[in-house]
C-alpha cells in the first residue's frame, strides 16, 4: 500500500509493549529500551521533540541518532508495516536536513511523502513510531493537520518540484514578510520518471531564486527504474557527478553530487553549502534503499525469531551489500512480491513491508485477482504478439509477479510512475492493432484523467484498463478508490464492467481483450473494476451469498427483445429477464455483456448491488425474507456504464421499492442514475413508479477510517438497509 494508507496489510492487533520490544530485539539484536518502550532519556530519539533538538546535538551524536532511528524503523516495520525501504535509505538525509535547515520557516516538501517517517520522528511525532499504542496517530504521508512541519497532504508522485516552485514564487513576490526561507523539494529517482516532475524542473530553471532540489537516487522506483534517463544517471554516479549529459544542467540548473548519501556528516556539509543559495540547485545524493535491513531471513525465520541479526558496525548501521546493479531484464532482485522478505539494496519487497502478524495470510484481492488475470493472459502471448500488459509501476502490489514479468518478456512493460503516459502509450498500441492491458490502482488512474478522455475514449482505442482497489477502503486520504465509478462510468465511449465473481472477472477480461475483428468484440475501451475484499471474502465463504451461494447460472445467448412481463405473480420472470438484451447492448453489438443479471425474482422490493456491494444485496434480501417474509428481487448489474432499461421497466410491476447499493461516492455515481431514470420516465399509473433508495458514500475524503466504520457511516449494512426498506412500507 502504499501505506499506513491501506495499500498493504494494516494490523489492528494490539501489541504489548514489553512483549513486542523483546521479540523485536531478538529479531534484530537491538537493545529493547530503544524499541517501543521509549521513556529512557538515555536514548537520543526519545529526547527529540522538534528540529531544534537535532540542532542542539553534538556533531558526534548525529550518527548515533541515525542508528536509533534506523532501529526504530526496523521494529516499526515488523510490528506495524509501512514504507520501510524508502525511509531506511533517507535516515541520514532527513537528519541532515533538519540539522541544517530551519523547518517550518524553511519549507521541506517530500515527493510522494512515503519517505517522511523520519521527518515525522524529528518534528515531534517520534512516539507514533516508538509506542505500539500510538502507531495509528500518524498517517504514512505528510499532512499539515498533523504538524506545521508538513507542507502538503501528499501521496502521489512527481509534484514536489512544482509545489516548491509555488512556495518559492510567493516568497520572492512578498519578500521578507512572506515568512518563508529556503524551499527544499525532496524527490526520488523513481518519482522523477513522472512527467510533472520534468514540468517542475523546467519551471524552476526559468523562475530562478532560492530553490533546493534534493534528488534522492537509490537506483530504484517501487520496482525497478525504467526509462532512458537512468543510463545518464548511472554515468553521473560512476563519474562522481561529472559525466555528460547531465539532465539537470540541460534544464539550466546548478548541480552538486554527494556519493555518500548515507553519511550524515557529508550530507550536513553539502546542505550547508547550498543553504540560502540565490538560484535553483540540484543536490544529487546517492543512497541505499532499505539501508540497514538485513534481508536473508525467510518467513519461518521471521516467525521463529531466528533471523540473523542486523550488524551495526558502521557509523550509521548501514552495512555493505551485493544486492545492487543486477543485469536481469527488470533491473530487479530476486524478491517475489512486495510483501515478502525485504532487504536492503535494489529490493522491490522493501517498498511496502507487511507486519509479521500478516505472514501466512492469504493474498489480498489485488494480488489474488491480479495473479488470476496474468495467468489468463500469459498463455495467449505466443499466438498474440500485440498483447501487452502495461504497469505504470506498482506491479507487485497488483499481483504482477517477478516470475510473470520475466516470462512475459516484451509482453510486459513497466513505464515507471507515468500513468498519463501509460494510458496514451496503450492508445498508441491499440491504434496499431495491438491489445494493451493497463493495470494499476484506482487512485493512481486519476492522474491520467485527460488521457482517458482524449487519447483513449475520443479515439475509440481498444484499451483494457484493470482498475485495482476501487471502492471504499480504510486507506489514507490520498489513496481512496471511492471515486473510480464516478470517473470511469461517465467517460463517453468507455465501458466499465464491475464483476462480482472470479468467473465473471475472467469472462470480462476475455471479452475486453478479444482481438480486433472478433465477433462481438467491444468497439472501444473497457475498464474492469477488479473485485475487492467483499467479493473475495464471499468467494471464500459462500454463506456470505445466502441467496445464490455463489452459484450463478450462465445467461442464455439470446438476441430477442424482452417479452412484456405479466404482473399476475406480483413479480418478474427470471427466465424472461435473463433472455433479454437491452437496446443499448444491441446497438453496441456486445450481446449480453451489458445487460443485468437477475439472481432472484421476487416482489415488493428489488435490490441492485453494484460490484463490491453485491454481497450486501444478497444478505439484505435474506434478512428481509427471514424477518419480514419479503422475497426481494436481487440483481447484479455487472456494469455501471449504462442502465438496462428492460430490467428497470420490468420492475414497475409488483415492486414498490428499488434499492441501489454501491461502495463508492453516491453523488454523481451510479445509483443516482437509476433514480433519475424513474424520475424521467414517470408513468401515469402511480403504482408503477417505484420509489428508489440509493445507498453509497458521501462526497468526502476519508483518512484511515476502517472499512466497517465507513459502511456504518454510509448506511451500507444489512441492518441499516433493511430498516430503511421496511420504514417505507
Amino acid at each position: 500500500m502504499r501505506s499506513a494508507s491501506g495499500n498493504g496489510f494494516d494490523s489492528s492487533d494490539s501489541f504489548a509493549v514489553s512483549g513486542a520490544a523483546e521479540r523485536t530485539a531478538r529479531l534484530h539484536d537491538i537493545p529493547p529500551s530503544i524499541t517501543p518502550s521509549h521513556g529512557d532519556d538515555s536514548h537520543l530519539l526519545s529526547r527529540i521533540a522538534s528540529p531544534a533538538d537535532v540542532k542542539a546535538l553534538a556533531p558526534n551524536e548525529l550518527a548515533e541518532l541515525c542508528r536509533e532511528i534506523r532501529t526504530t524503523l526496523l521494529a516499526y516495520g515488523h510490528q506495524h508495516g509501512g514504507h520501510i525501504g524508502s525511509n531506511l535509505g533517507m535516515v541520514e538525509a532527513t537528519v541532515a536536513l533538519h540539522r541544517v535547515f530551519d523547518s517550518p520557516r524553511d519549507r521541506i516538501v517530500f515527493d510522494v511523502s512515503h519517505q517522511s517517517y523520519v521527518h515525522k520522528m524529528l518534528t515531534g511525532r517520534a512516539a507514533a513510531y516508538l509506542d505500539p499504542d500510538r502507531f495509528s496517530e500518524v498517517t504514512g504521508f505528510t499532512n499539515p493537520d498533523e504538524s506545521k512541519h508538513d507542507q502538503f497532504v501528499l501521496g502521489h508522485t512527481g509534484t514536489s518540484i512544482s509545489l516548491a516552485c509555488g512556495l518559492a514564487k510567493t516568497r520572492d513576490m512578498e519578500g521578507p514578510n512572506s515568512g518563508i526561507g529556503n524551499v527544499i523539494a525532496v524527490i526520488g529517482d523513481g518519482s522523477l520518471s513522472s512527467g510533472v516532475a520534468f514540468e517542475g524542473l523546467n519551471n524552476a530553471a526559468e523562475q530562478g531564486g532560492n530553490l533546493i532540489i534534493v534528488f534522492n537516487d537509490n537506483e530504484m522506483s517501487i520496482a525497478g527504474d525504467f526509462g532512458g534517463m537512468y543510463g545518464p544517471l548511472a554515468r553521473l554516479r560512476a563519474s562522481g557527478g561529472t559525466a555528460q549529459p547531465n539532465l539537470f544542467n540541460a534544464f539550466g540548473l546548478d548541480y552538486r553530487y554527494v556519493e555518500a548519501g548515507n553519511d550524515v556528516s557529508a550530507l550536513v556539509a553539502a546542505f550547508e553549502e547550498v543553504r540560502d543559495i540565490d538560484h535553483p540547485v540540484v543536490v544529487h545524493i546517492h543512497t541505499l534503499k532499505g539501508a540497514g535491513y538485513d534481508g536473508e531471513e525467510t518467513h519461518a525465520d521471521r516467525q521463529t525469531a531466528s533471523a540473523s541479526p542486523v550488524s551495526f558496525d558502521s557509523p550509521t548501521g548501514v552495512h555493505p551489500t551485493d544486492n545492487v546493479n543486477h543485469s536481469e531484464p527488470w533491473h530487479s532482485d530476486h524478491c517475489n512480491l512486495s510483501d515478502h522478505e525485504p532487504h536492503e539494496g535494489q529490493c522491490e519487497a522493501s517498498h511496502w513491508q507487511n507486519p509479521d502478524a500478516a505472514i501466512g495470510k492469504p493474498d489480498d484481492p489485488r494480488k489474488h485477482y491480479g495473479k488470476m488475470a496474468m495467468a489468463a493472459l500469459e498463455p495467449r502471448f505466443a499466438a498474440e504478439p500485440g498483447l501487452v500488459v502495461i504497469s505504470p509501476a506498482t506491479p507487485g502490489s497488483n499481483g504482477i509477479t517477478h516470475e510473470f514479468r520475466e516470462r512475459a518478456g516484451a509482453h510486459y512493460v513497466d513505464t515507471g510512475i507515468t500513468e498519463s503516459h501509460a494510458v496514451a502509450y496503450a492508445a498508441g498500441i491499440a491504434r496499431a492493432g495491438g491489445t494493451p492491458v493497463v493495470a494499476t490502482t484506482a487512485s493512481f488512474f486519476q492522474r491520467a484523467y485527460d488521457q482517458f478522455f482524449q487519447e483513449m475514449s475520443l479515439n475509440r482505442s481498444r484499451v483494457t484498463v484493470l482498475d485495482f482497489l476501487g471502492g471504499l477502503s480504510g486507506s489514507d486520504n490520498t489513496h481512496s478508490g471511492a471515486y473510480d465509478v464516478t470517473m470511469f462510468s461517465n467517460i463517453p465511449g468507455a465501458t466499465m464492467l464491475v464483476p462480482t465473481s472470479a468467473r465473471d472477472y475472467l469472462a470480462d477480461l476475455a471479452w475486453a481483450t478479444a482481438p480486433a475483428g472478433s465477433a462481438d468484440a467491444p468497439a472501444g475501451p473497457v475498464v474492469i473494476r477488479v473485485p475487492g475484499e467483499a467479493i473475495l471474502t464471499a468467494e471464500r465463504d459462500a454463506t456470505l451469498l445466502p441467496v445464490t451461494g455463489g452459484q450463478i447460472a450462465d445467461r442464455p445467448q439470446s438476441t430477442s427483445l424482452p417479452v412484456s412481463v405479466s404482473s399476475a405473480s406480483g413479480g418478474i420472470s427470471a427466465a424472461t429477464v435473463r433472455g433479454t438484451v437491452s437496446v443499448t447492448a444491441q446497438r453496441a453489438g456486445v450481446r449480453h455483456m451489458l445487460d443485468w443479471r437477475v439472481n432472484q425474482t421476487g416482489s415488493h422490493v428489488a435490490i441492485i448491488g453494484l460490484g463490491n456491494a453485491y454481497p450486501l444485496a444478497e444478505q439484505t434480501a435474506a434478512a428481509l425474507s427471514a424477518d419480514y417474509g419479503i422475497t426481494a428481487t436481487v440483481i447484479d448489474p455487472r456494469q455501471c456504464t449504462s442502465l438496462d432499461s428492460d430490467v428497470l421497466e420490468s420492475l414497475r410491476d409488483g415492486h414498490q421499492q428499488v434499492i441501489t447499493l454501491e461502495d463508492g461516492q453516491l453523488e454523481g455515481g451510479w445509483g443516482e442514475k437509476v433514480t433519475a431514470y424513474y424520475a424521467n420516465h414517470h408513468v401515469s399509473d402511480g403504482s408503477r413508479n417505484p420509489r428508489v433508495l440509493n445507498f453509497g458514500a458521501a462526497k468526502e475524503f476519508t483518512d484511515r477510517v476502517p472499512l466497517g466504520e465507513l459502511n456504518e457511516r454510509y448506511g451500507l449494512t444489512v441492518e441499516q438497509v433493511t430498516e430503511a426498506i421496511t420504514r417505507c412500507f
